[in-house]
Order: structure tokens, then C-alpha cells, then sequence
């Protein structure tokens, strides 16, 4: 089969077309023709050498997919040659074949495309078990989305809205703080105009949020801190502007009775991802046939053009999801 291979770690020209073995199909698993599959964060990491798979899964990046069904190994009774599905994955999206544990398989949407689908996977189960599963997010509960129209950012104001919470984003410029706002954000600041402190205290009459969900890391942490309310909640995604924080106001967490979490959703193991998966997909599948929910798609590249589409991504202008087109 086709798949995007690395020649080295480095750059984005270090990805190539490459021919390799079709995956083996073990026990418990269902083989699937790959339709489209998506770009996300930890690819860039990944291919830059600093953000390793799991131990024992593919070399090969792509965190999700959407396809159709063509081989059931032994053991498996709930999924038919042909059906079209999509899953998140641990590695293995940039290629024309996956194996996937049954489990892990959801039914694409009705009237979805496999495109569409495939932007689902990793940003809103990333979003869900954050919101749900960590925050324990409840009606009326604020929340403060860094990095608003990233992938995980508009798939957050979206589940806010449903679940009956407010959200407010940062973003880096006005059409991104425009589409969060037509998406369901209640406000937002561009980043490198305002402090999101100030206007977070702004926002909620100093009484701050009750959730803050950050990509940033080390330079965030302290505003951060500064924008929860009692008893608030700091979950950390990611770290893009830094892992090392140099001060932790210890009065301020005790006095608040502040959390800060960490989560990664690739290192679950198996079976919180089957729990989640179908948790999520029990919860979603009706708001994203209803129109309630949606993947937000901001280009779709040819998986040969993975490079170029590594490339947008790093130059920080996508709204939404980067997808790649894997059909013929």
C-alpha cells in the first residue's frame, strides 16, 4: 500500500510517498480502506523527532480516519464489509490501509462524508474528555478555550454550546475570532492585542471561569490561574509556548482550591479509548446529524501533497482542520 514515510526527522520535506506492507489484521481487529485522514499537532512533533508512538504501534503518522470496511478478523460480530467508519488511531492515518481495534470504530454520521469524518476523531474526543470527563462541565459553567480556532478549539466551542456552558477563545486574528464568535463563542480577545486576563475579568465581573483549556503552557500559567474561580479547573493540552514553568503561586491554588490537570489522549490505554469512543459517539451522533455539531474543515490536501499540508499548518492560518484526501 501507499503511505507518507519519513526519510529523517526534520522539516516538512522530509515526507515522502512511500510503498510499504499492507498492516497485518490480528485477532479483534477490522482492516479499512483509509478515505481521508487529518493533520494534527502531534504529527508536526512527531515528525520533528520529539513526540514518539506509543511503543509497538505504527511508525506511520495520522492520529484518525475515516474509510469503509474491508476485511473483519476473527472475533468480530458488529461490523459488516463495506460499512463506512472512522476512528481514532495511534498512529497509521497517513496511508492507504489501517488495522483497528473493533472498538474503536464509530459509524460515520448519516449524510457525512468521509472527509467530513475524518476531522472528527482526535479534536472532539480530545474536547469531550477534557470538557466532560476532567472538567465535569455543567450548565451555565464558563470556559476559557485557548487557541479557539484550532482544531480542538472549534470542536470545544461546540460541545460548550451544547452541554450549556459560555465559552470565550483567544486567537491570534479577527477573522479567526470572527468565525469562533459566528460558532457559538460568547466573546473573545486576539492575543497579541489585549491580555485575556484582563478581559476575562472583564467578561465575568471578576469572577473568572470555572474552566481553562491551555495549548500554551509554561507562559500561560500563571493568567491562567488568575482567570479560574473558585474552585476552578486548568487543563493543560498541550505546551506549544513552553514546558517549564518557573512559578507556581501556591497561595492562589490552596485559596481557590484550583486543580491543574494534565491529559494526553494518545497514551490512554486501549480500553479508556473504546470507553470513550463509544461514550462519545453514544452523546454526539444525533447532534451531528441534526446539524448541532460539525467538523469545521479548513483545506483539504492529496495525501501525496502531506508535506505542503504539513507546511500550511505550521504557518498558523487554518481555521479548523487540515484534512487528507487518501481516495484515488
Amino acid at each position: 500500500m501507499l503511505a507518507i514515510g519519513m526519510k529523517s526527522f526534520g522539516e516538512a520535506e522530509v515526507l515522502e510517498l512511500v510503498e510499504i506492507p499492507d498492516p497485518i489484521l490480528h485477532k479483534g481487529q477490522v482492516r479499512v480502506r483509509v478515505l481521508a485522514t487529518a493533520l494534527n499537532r502531534a504529527d508536526l512533533l512527531q515528525r520533528k523527532g520529539v513526540y514518539p508512538p506509543p511503543q509497538g504501534e505504527s511508525e506511520i503518522l495520522g492520529l484518525e480516519m475515516a474509510g469503509e470496511v474491508i476485511e473483519i478478523g476473527e472475533g468480530v460480530d458488529e461490523w459488516r464489509i463495506g460499512e463506512l467508519v472512522c476512528a481514532l488511531l495511534p498512529g497509521g492515518g497517513y496511508a492507504e490501509q489501517v488495522v483497528v481495534p473493533a472498538g474503536m470504530l464509530a459509524k460515520i454520521p448519516d449524510h457525512m462524508t468521509a472527509v467530513e469524518a475524518a476531522a472528527i476523531p482526535e479534536v472532539f474526543l480530545t474536547a469531550y474528555s477534557n470538557l466532560v470527563w476532567l472538567g465535569s462541565i455543567k450548565s451555565h459553567d464558563e470556559v476559557l478555550i485557548h487557541a479557539g480556532a484550532s482544531g480542538v478549539g472549534t470542536a470545544s466551542i461546540q460541545l460548550v454550546r451544547v452541554l450549556g456552558g459560555h465559552s470565550y477563545v483567544t486567537v491570534g486574528a479577527k477573522e479567526k475570532l470572527d468565525f469562533c464568535l459566528q460558532l457559538g463563542a460568547k466573546d473573545g480577545v486576539n492575543y497579541k492585542e489585549s491580555s485575556f486576563l484582563e478581559q476575562v475579568t472583564k467578561w465575568t465581573s471578576g469572577n473568572g471561569v470555572n474552566i481553562v483549556m491551555d495549548f500554551i503552557g509554561a507562559p500561560y500559567l500563571l493568567d491562567n490561574l488568575k482567570s479560574l474561580a473558585m474552585d476552578g479547573k486548568l487543563i493543560v493540552i498541550g505546551t506549544m509556548g513552553g514546558a517549564d514553568a518557573t512559578h507556581l503561586p501556591m497561595g492562589l491554588l490552596l485559596g481557590r482550591r484550583l486543580q491543574i490537570l494534565g491529559t494526553a489522549l494518545r497514551s490512554r490505554s486501549l480500553t479508556q479509548k473504546i470507553d470513550l469512543t463509544k461514550e462519545f459517539w453514544q452523546f454526539a451522533t444525533p447532534l451531528f446529524e441534526k446539524g448541532a455539531l460539525k467538523p469545521i474543515i479548513d483545506r483539504v490536501f492529496p495525501l501525496k501533497e502531506a508535506a505542503a499540508a504539513h507546511r500550511y499548518m505550521e504557518s498558523n492560518q487554518n481555521i479548523g482542520k487540515i484534512v487528507l484526501s487518501v481516495e484515488n
